[in-house]
Formats: structure tokens, C-alpha cells, sequence
């Protein structure tokens, strides 16, 4: 593949991993907290809308960070973009 279509095709992946997990992170940041009253059952002993209100969103957005540095470092690797190790 032509350098410039490699790199087109680096772009691309990297936005729509982007675009992805923005909304994975807008969902669980004010969707899950805006539908809050509908969710009325028990998770670990407390209701469900306060365990994601104080715990469960950070846990989201912390997975969210993994799960980015993870595919970005798979990218980068396919398209020979890694860094060099220490």
C-alpha cells in the first residue's frame, strides 16, 4: 500500500475508534444519569442509578482509557507507527 493510503487509512481507523468510544463515554456520562429514575433495582445492595452515579461511570470511563490505549497501540503497530522500546 501506497504511504499515502496508509496514512489515510491510519486516519480513518483512529476517528472512527474516536467517534466510537466518544459515544460509549457520552452514553455512560449522561445517558445513564439522565434515565437515573428508571433504573430502579438493586446492584451490590445499593439502587442501580446511585452505584452508577458514584462508581459505575468512573469505572466506564476508566475502561474507555484502557480500551483506547490498547486499540491505538494496535494501530500503530499494523501500520508501523510504534514507538521503539526504551
Amino acid at each position: 500500500m501506497a504511504p499515502a493510503a496508509d496514512r489515510l487509512s491510519y486516519w480513518r481507523r483512529c476517528r472512527q475508534l474516536t467517534a466510537v468510544l466518544t459515544v460509549l463515554w457520552f452514553a455512560a456520562g449522561l445517558g445513564v444519569h439522565f434515565f437515573a429514575r428508571d433504573l430502579n433495582f438493586v446492584f451490590f445492595g445499593w439502587p442501580f442509578s446511585f452505584w452508577m452515579a458514584s462508581q459505575g461511570s468512573l469505572l466506564v470511563f476508566a475502561l474507555l482509557i484502557v480500551v483506547y490505549a490498547w486499540c491505538m497501540e494496535r494501530l500503530d503497530l499494523a501500520h508501523g507507527l510504534a514507538e521503539d522500546e526504551p
